[in-house]
Formats: C-alpha cells, structure tokens, sequence
C-alpha cells in the first residue's frame, strides 16, 4: 500500500482505521480486545530504551591512530532479520571523540535487536562483529585495526550517554506482523505522520561482508516525550584508613517515589555516576576520585527508599 502523500489522504485513513475499529469492537469483541492489546505491547516495545550488551575495544588506524570503543546495544526497537539470507537492520549513533585525563580515544555506539545478539556459537558472534567493522569503515570512512578483545564492562562511557547517541540518530522503523484491512494498521498511521519530519535512515548491513553498499529502509519520528525528573536528594561520603588514605565513596540517594530496584538505571564510570528512574529522578555528580567501576556495588532499602552505592577507590 503505498504511503499517502497528502494530508487529506492521512485523513482518510485514519478515519477508515477508526471505522474499521468501530465495527470490529460491535462485532467481533475479543478480536478488538486482542488486536488493542496486541497494539499496546508492540508500542511498550518500540518505546523501551537501548540497553548494553558488551563492549569491544580496538585500534583506528587511519586517519588517526587511537583507540576506539564500540558499544554493542540491545534495542526492540530495532527491526530483526526477517530471514537469515536478509540484511541485518542496525541503528548506529555517531563517532564521539573523547579526551579523557590519561588518553584520547573515540566511541560509537551500534543497536541490534536482541535476537540479533542471542548468536548460537563463537563463530557467528565473530561474523556479526567483522560485519559490524566493516560498517563502521565504510560509513565513517575509517581504517580499523581488526584485532579486538571485549572489555571487563559492558558499556563504555555513560549510559545516558548511549540513549542520546542512539535516539538523536537515525531512528528505526517499525517492524510489527499484525495486518489489518488493506494492510491499514496504527503501525501504518505512526509511520506515516513522523516521515514528513525527518529525513535520517536506519542503515541494513548486509551479511556479505564482501558487499560495499547498505541498504536504506524508511525511518520514522521518534515518539518519545522529554522526561521530567527532579534532582534527589544525597549524601556522598569518603571512607578513609587509618593513614587517610582514600579507600571507597559511599553515596546514598533517598528515593522515595521508588518501590523496586528495577526501575533504578544506575550507570558508573571512572569519575562520575548517573542514576536515573524514568520521570521521576535523575542525579548526575563528577566524584571527588577515581574510582573502581567494576568492582562498584548498590543495594537498595525498599522499606526506606534509599539506594546505596559502593565505589571502591583503587
């Protein structure tokens, strides 16, 4: 169905989607309750956020010598391959340089759908990574050094950080198997009103490596609203031995309007840490030293609200 190139054609549409929705809930109750649930799952999905996965570490060669980090992401939003001969859809954010206070090195971040990552053996997870080299050389115009190892952490850099790299990019489309009537879905609708905004494309890599060219598919508005988090309130405090020496930063954050850790979103570098619970907290502090974010550990005390963070100093 080909995508309506006027306002009054969208119009029509949408006025047919909601007749058609009309009659499906006179007549067919259990189908519209099963479509409308259906839809609302597929949207909880698209709008969940990236998540890490692991990070590989490697060399730019040219044009510059340095290191390069490559976040691996996890994002629904991200289409899967519709078949193992087909492309891999990928969402890339792009090439960050940052100048750390020991080295300078670049980030990228690269989201595949979950399924994409869940490889079966070694040999294939190696085949997606040189697939992934190769993207990045050819998009970036870049020459890497294909020796690799994957770091202790699973994300490097910050993981707000990694969203804002990610949706400020080219935004996949939706990728959703319920079709309707003349193949009029709401999937349909919301790809439709955001293509007239935006004019980014989500990038196909395909699986021969041998093949210069990615493919384009369409991409659409991202439909996420700003969140609106306060600053909570904290304490951070320096355990030191008996020789004053620095030994670990305890920081405690009340969160109050928190009923699970797992709503906390708890990102820790060498020098700062974010935590973050969708539209209600976000906190972000450069810490007093550098601290061991591996060995970094948080407990949270539901009956009090309050989440506590560990961070050894090395």
């Amino acid at each position: 169905m080909a995508a309506p190139s006027h306002p009054e054609d969208m119009l029509t549409q949408v006025t047919q989607l909601w007749s058609m929705l009309d009659e499906m809930s006179e007549s067919s109750p259990e189908s519209y309750h099963r479509f409308m649930q259906q839809q609302l799952e597929d949207a909880k999905q698209y709008c969940a956020p990236p998540e890490p996965h692991l990070c590989l570490q490697t060399h730019i060669l040219d044009p510059n010598e340095k290191s390069l980090f490559i976040n691996l992401c996890r994002w629904k939003r991200v289409p899967a391959p519709k078949s193992p001969t087909d492309p891999i859809p990928l969402s890339a954010g792009p090439l960050e340089e940052v100048s750390d206070k020991a080295e300078l090195y670049s980030i990228i971040d690269i989201a595949y759908n979950p399924t994409v990552l869940q490889r079966e053996n070694q040999a294939e997870m190696d085949h997606l990574i040189s697939l992934t080299f190769k993207y990045i050389e050819e998009h970036y115009n870049l020459s890497l050094s294909h020796s690799y190892h994957i770091a202790t952490f699973t994300l490097k850099g910050s993981l707000k950080r990694m969203k804002q790299s990610l949706r400020g990019g080219p935004v996949p489309a939706p990728f959703f198997n319920k079709n309707m009537r003349n193949e009029l879905t709401l999937d349909l609708v919301k790809h439709n009103l955001g293509e007239d905004h935006h004019n980014n494309a989500t990038l196909l890599l395909n699986k021969n490596v041998t093949q210069s060219k990615v493919h384009l598919i369409e991409e659409i508005a991202s439909m996420e609203r700003p969140e609106e988090a306060i600053t909570p309130a904290y304490e951070l405090t320096i355990a030191k031995d008996a020789n004053r020496k620095p030994l670990k930063i305890e920081l405690k954050v009340e969160l109050p309007k928190v009923s699970s850790v797992s709503e906390c979103e708890l990102s820790i570098s060498r020098d700062d840490v974010i935590v973050e619970v969708p539209e209600k907290y976000r906190l972000q502090l450069d810490l007093p030293e550098l601290v061991n974010e591996e060995a970094t550990t948080a407990t949270f005390n539901k009956g009090k609200g309050v989440l506590l963070i560990t961070m050894p100093i090395p």
